[in-house]
């Protein structure tokens, strides 16, 4: 007989967090949520989730536990300060998925063996945005112990559509800062040509359509520039998340060699400076044709 899934508690219903939680369900997983502000959890509870008032009530009902916050910081006063790591069970997992770079996730390793070694601790990043989450199309970077596999293969199969085990607790962290670094570059090279486009006169409609299904432009690409066409700049990977993670890679290489990362993400700071961080990557394109000759 099948074993029946494990509960599982997801922590943070953010874009990522709640399409996360709503992959859960659809998959028959019984689903914990909490959020800072609960009202982002009621449409979880009603497709079935039980919201709860604290990480510490969620992480008591829960076999597995998922972070899925903005920083560091955020993880780790899930975990201390308001009881996660504390009120787990002894074997549960804590699958850390929030992106929190290559010192954040060595910080909260640290901490698991410090106060609760008898925490299941796996790092496993996503590469993917808010419809993925939705759809269950997510790449997982799995990394840790791989004597949990088994345990957490119906929640990883129900939100991912791949995942990679990468190794020991750090890896996946790192591989998540190199996919980001190419999603970085492949989002500026299509901000950078349609705001070129625009400086010189070009039809955008004429532009997308030189450029579509060519042999240069990925799919996600594609869908880029039919977002820019349309002037829809709503939130998929909003920038200021975007910029966080450049940053996190550039802090993570430490030398300074990536001298074109270093001006990608001080172009990204100048447009959150200029209001738009909570709009998607895209609205880069929007910042660069209305700057102009700006200092």
């Amino acid at each position: 007989m099948a074993r029946s899934p494990e509960p599982v508690a997801i922590l943070g219903i953010g874009a990522m967090g709640h399409g996360m939680a709503s992959s859960a369900l659809r998959s028959g997983i019984p689903t914990i949520v909490w959020n800072r502000t609960a009202d982002a959890t009621r449409a979880l509870v009603q497709l079935g989730a039980e919201a709860v008032e604290t990480p510490a009530d969620a992480a008591r009902r829960a076999e597995i536990v998922v972070t899925m916050v903005t920083d560091t910081q955020s993880v780790l006063s899930i975990a201390r300060e308001q009881g996660m790591l504390a009120a787990m069970a002894s074997e549960a997992i804590w699958v850390q998925m929030s992106t929190i770079g290559t010192p954040g996730i060595e910080t909260v390793a640290a901490v698991v063996d410090a106060e609760r070694p008898d925490v299941r601790l796996l790092d496993a990043p996503v590469s993917g945005s808010k419809e993925p989450a939705e759809r269950g199309e997510l790449t997982i970077f799995a990394s840790g112990t791989e004597e949990v596999r088994s345990r957490v293969t119906p929640l990883f199969d129900a939100l991912g559509q791949r995942t990679l085990w990468v190794g020991a607790i750090g890896a996946g962290s790192r591989l998540k800062l190199v996919n980001n670094t190419w999603l970085a570059f492949a989002a500026e090279a299509v901000a950078t040509s349609m705001a070129l486009a625009d400086q010189l006169g070009l039809d955008v409609d004429t532009v997308v359509n030189a450029l579509n299904s060519g042999p240069l432009v990925s799919p996600w690409q594609e869908a880029k520039l039919h977002r820019i066409a349309n002037e829809d700049f709503s939130p998929q990977f909003a920038l200021s998340l975007a910029l966080k993670d450049a940053r996190l890679a550039l802090q993570a290489a430490a030398d300074g060699r990536f001298a074109t990362l270093v001006c990608l993400a001080e172009e990204w700071q100048r447009a959150v400076d200029h209001g738009l961080g909570d709009q998607d990557i895209t609205v880069v394109t929007r910042a660069l044709e209305q700057w102009g000759g700006e200092a």
